[in-house]
């Protein structure tokens, strides 16, 4: 579309706008007077607020209420511009004007401001230097010193004896469950508001999933629902074979509560803290407290590798156990000789050296993403309807994520009507994860709830949405946000 069709004259109307706007790549159009000179801009939010106030389709443009252009005359340097768009975080799109203030172009955010991403990897300096002596020492290879080193530094970061790099999280969710001897019909609890990454490794070994919902303020497993699960299975005979407690978006669970219960059963469990590395629970890192624990280092965590993860313990000979399944159960001898089914998941070299670079800076990927966490908290606990994810008493979390809420009968729209909002301003966002008891995958298992009138886990994902949180992200694209959710909240009231 030419911009001379998105161009509209003084006596258009709103029905011209629409039209106009319904065919234009940027969502804007300029009115203009008899002379051609720029009087306005009109939005699709403009049009909105003017038919909530009475205004009809023949409505005139010029008869809505008056707000200077914003406009930059031509030339304009680059630098202006980025600097224009940084100081109206809520403008999408500036009007180009020549002398006489008439429009010759129109330049979008995006070329300046390119979209902000939910999670981006922050990648150093000092990844480089171990990647390269991987190189050059020809260790590109499941092995050497890089994952040995790798391995060494994350049981000391994990608070545990000892810890095997693997190629997921996923992977390290499954041989925790093979080294505990999980078999087909055994049931495994395991936290209903989570990625399927959690469930799926159930499902491999034929295992029996039960799902446990979450409760309302860590929005992590209720240790209420547990509880009486293990209670009532415990009558039945049906009692599970592990618990998979997941730390949801970097805050863990109430832990002291879960392990409480699960020592009483007398049942391992396992905690799925692919989110979490970096927070503390009652003192002790996060993934410090089950019988084994699993982390992520995928492109979107709060450190990474590029993909890969880890499986974590004290029980040294469970990762031992855990260490020949993943690199094909190879036995003991001078010709290749398995007796079991294994696996590939060992990491390689190369990534490892990414991963030693990565946790030397995970204490300040920590601090920088509590900080972003602080500053949406800050700016927006304000707003009405709009809450956060809470940690559980003598816990700090690494805030992997923001997450919001927004309360139903405060804000009359749809958390997807808001991720849309922000992704027409470019910026990401997603919704909460939808709860494994709503997936197709997991119609035939059971459901544990928080209360027998709040099914937790299926709330919080209708309600909750998943805000820009990378490390790296600035003040100024933080205030984009920020901006652009108080400016839905506006269109709103």
């Amino acid at each position: 579309m030419t911009l001379e069709k998105q161009i509209i004259g003084p006596n258009a109307t709103i029905r011209d706008a629409l039209s106009t706007l319904n065919a234009a790549a940027i969502k804007l159009c300029l009115a203009v007077d008899a002379s051609g000179k720029l009087t306005r801009t009109v939005s699709d939010g403009d049009i909105r607020r003017a038919l909530l106030s009475q205004g009809t389709m023949a409505t005139l443009i010029s008869s809505l209420p008056q707000r200077p252009p914003l406009t930059i005359r031509q030339p304009a340097t680059d630098a202006a511009l980025q600097d224009l768009f940084n100081a109206h975080p809520d403008v999408n799109a500036i009007a180009m004007v020549d002398d006489n203030c008439r429009p010759i172009d129109l330049v979008s955010r995006e070329k300046y401001q390119p979209n902000l991403l939910l999670s981006p990897p922050h990648i150093g300096l000092a990844e480089i230097g171990y990647v390269q002596q991987a190189f050059d020492d020809n260790w590109i290879a499941p092995a050497g010193p890089n994952l040995e080193a790798f391995e060494r530094a994350l049981a000391q970061v994990s608070g545990r004896n000892a810890a095997l790099a693997l190629s997921s999280g996923t992977a390290a969710i499954h041989l925790a469950l093979r080294v505990i001897g999980i078999s087909p019909n055994d049931r495994v609890y395991v936290s209903d508001l989570t990625f399927a990454a959690s469930l799926q490794p159930i499902l491999y070994e034929r295992a029996l999933p039960v799902l446990i919902d979450s409760e309302p303020t860590t929005w992590n497993m209720s240790p209420v629902a547990l509880a009486r699960r293990l209670e009532k299975d415990s009558k039945d005979g049906t009692l599970p074979k592990a618990i998979i407690v997941v730390h949801l978006y970097g805050q863990s669970a109430d832990m002291a509560s879960l392990l409480a219960i699960s020592n009483q059963y007398k049942i391992p469990l396992i905690e799925d803290a692919a989110e979490s590395l970096g927070a503390t629970c009652q003192g002790a890192p996060s993934g410090s407290h089950g019988l084994l624990a699993a982390y992520s280092f995928n492109g979107n965590k709060i450190i990474t590798t590029s993909g890969g993860g880890a499986l974590v313990s004290d029980r040294a000979d469970l990762i031992q156990y855990a260490r020949k399944l993943s690199t094909q159960g190879r036995e003991t001898a001078e010709h290749y000789q398995h007796s079991e089914v294994a696996y590939n998941y060992r990491m390689s070299n190369v990534l490892a050296g990414i991963g030693l670079g990565q946790l030397e800076l995970l204490a300040n990927r920590v601090n920088k993403r509590r900080l972003i966490f602080q500053r949406y908290r800050d700016a927006l606990s304000n707003t009405p309807g709009i809450s956060f994810q809470a940690d559980p008493p003598n816990s700090v979390g690494n805030r992997w994520l923001t997450v919001i809420t927004l309360d139903p009968n405060i804000v009359h729209k749809h958390v997807y009507q808001l991720m849309r909002y922000l992704r027409a301003h470019g910026i990401e966002s997603r919704p909460a994860w939808k709860p494994m008891h709503m997936q197709p995958l997991c119609s035939d298992y059971a459901l544990e709830t928080h209360s027998e009138t709040d099914i937790v886990s299926s709330r919080l994902f209708l309600q909750s949405l998943c805000l820009p949180s990378g490390s790296n992200m600035t003040w100024d694209n933080q205030k984009r946000v920020i901006t652009a959710i108080q400016n839905f909240a506006k269109e709103i009231e």
